[in-house]
């Protein structure tokens, strides 16, 4: 299994990246709502954070499944 590092980046128009260390593609981009900037204000790369995270659990937990039910086609996942 590969182990990759990843960052989150602020970027110039004050939108948050996340990509791969030493590698410049984006491979998500947050973007918030003026009215949600202003709502979050310093909070915003947290959130953005939490948002990030939280997808990149949803993935795991779907490869996860997706395993188990290729190694057990009768497995059901609740």
């Amino acid at each position: 299994m590969v182990v990759s590092e990843f960052e989150l980046i602020v970027l110039e128009n004050g939108d948050i990246g996340l990509q791969q260390v030493g590698d410049s593609d984006l491979l998500v981009r947050v973007n918030f709502s003026t009215d949600v900037k202003q709502y979050l204000g310093n909070q915003q790369f947290e959130v953005a954070k939490k948002m990030i995270d939280s997808g990149i659990q949803a993935v795991i937990e779907l490869e996860k499944s997706e395993i188990i039910t290729q190694t057990d086609p009768v497995a059901t996942i609740h």
